[in-house]
């Protein structure tokens, strides 16, 4: 089982570069940033964690870095750790745009780009960005289709509800076309894994027990159609490794806190990295 970190990477903590590096050193197998545009600055839609209107999101919400930017200043300064989002807010973007974004950072950084996806859950930041937030699902998937044609083939079209556009060219093209991570826990996240994706990046919802079983279920449904699929956890617990190996996760990443000193950072990186390679 491989273990990676995730984080919210803001501006008024650890520079990218820098983290990078951390990560890489330590002998973590990836790390994946988050996403978010921006903050309104007042919204109705409730925090899907926990703070429920009108309680401000915690501060690092309105202060990360664009991931796909700040994976590419890692992805030219590393050389063996994977990169990824987690997630990255699709529906906020233009299926052109971000499948040129996409294939640049995965070139530059040799084809370790992983694309976690995800539909968004504040509905007055896709307000912002022109997107009504219905059907936020079957826009994420349109949108994820549309990448795929553009990233393999020389002169894809797309025509669809949400995405439309005639004959393009467009490069550069990715080293290999990027593994896209869907995430969410719903009932029917797996079938979007297995229309859409190439792995499944929940968050820690359920029981050990709970997980067995839909992983069970994912994988046997995968091998009907000759498929394979990987399962990433978000937000592990260290503690916990033991169970997540007997579940069938193929990945836990770890929820790096968005530390101010640059130093408590790369404490705390040494203290997961204790736990994972058997030092506590």
């Amino acid at each position: 089982m491989e273990h990676g970190i995730v984080t919210f990477l803001t501006d008024y903590g650890i520079d990218p570069v820098r983290l990078g590096h951390a990560v890489e050193e330590r002998g973590f197998g990836s790390l994946f940033l988050t996403e978010h545009t921006h903050i309104p600055a007042s919204r109705i839609t409730p925090w899907p964690v926990g703070a429920p209107v009108p309680r401000p999101l915690p501060r690092h919400y309105s202060h990360t870095y664009d991931p796909l930017a700040a994976l590419a200043a890692i992805a030219a300064t590393t050389e063996r750790v994977g990169l990824g989002t987690a997630v990255s807010l699709v529906n906020q973007h233009h299926p052109i745009t971000l499948a040129k974004q996409v294939a640049s950072v995965d070139r530059i950084s040799g084809g370790r780009l992983e694309l976690g996806v995800g539909p968004g859950w504040n509905n007055e930041e896709m307000a912002n960005h022109g997107v009504d937030p219905a059907r936020p699902i079957a826009r994420m998937l349109e949108h994820v289709a549309a990448m795929r044609a553009i990233w393999t083939e020389d002169e894809p079209e797309f025509h669809g509800e949400f995405v439309d556009f005639d004959p393009i060219w467009s490069w550069p093209k990715p080293v290999r076309r990027p593994p896209v991570l869907v995430a969410g826990v719903g009932p029917t996240v797996l079938d979007r894994v297995l229309s859409h994706g190439d792995g499944w990046l929940p968050l820690p919802l359920f029981s050990a027990e709970r997980f067995a079983a839909r992983i069970a279920e994912l994988r046997s449904r995968a091998a009907d159609v000759g498929r394979a699929v990987d399962v990433t956890l978000y937000g592990g617990s260290p503690g916990a490794l033991g169970s997540y190996h007997e579940a069938g996760f193929d990945r836990v990443l770890f929820e790096l806190p968005d530390h101010e000193d640059p130093d408590d950072t790369l404490r705390e990186l040494d203290r997961l990295a204790g736990v994972i390679h058997g030092r506590r």
